[in-house]
């Protein structure tokens, strides 16, 4: 496998955000990983499971560019607006979570105005004890 599975309470990070936030599973999957739910590659709708990564720097994005000519061409960030559009990117394709492909550390979504959204923790912490 390409990493540990992502559950419930991943941090999330765009490489054009701000601030990472906290990627929401909902139970779908009916899979839980560490007693959490686990994450399959549709979990990718904005807002639903995607959180704002408080302020987008993109160039690509509209009201970035709103906002910087508003502010007579000085590069001036805006409130992040999650724009994803396509499922992540699967690492691990042969693992199913519901029959779909599971959501790994190492996978990685776009979002419409070219940030890439990757997992900096993927929720799942295993514990062994002795």
């Amino acid at each position: 496998m390409a990493g540990p599975t992502v559950s419930m309470g991943a941090l999330t990070m765009c490489s054009f955000g701000m601030a990472p936030s906290t990627l929401i599973v909902l139970p779908i999957s009916m899979t839980l990983t560490d007693f959490m739910p686990g994450a399959n590659i549709m979990a990718m709708i904005p807002i639903v499971n995607i959180a704002p990564f408080a302020m987008c720097t993109s160039p690509a994005n509209p009201m970035v560019i709103a906002m910087t000519a508003a502010a007579l061409g000085v590069p001036t960030p805006a409130p992040c607006i999650p724009m994803t559009v396509a499922p992540w990117i699967p690492t691990a394709p042969n693992v199913l979570l519901g029959a779909i492909p599971a959501l790994t550390a190492d996978s990685m979504t776009m979002c419409m105005w070219a940030g890439v959204v990757k997992t900096t923790f993927p929720g799942e912490v295993n514990v062994i004890s002795i």
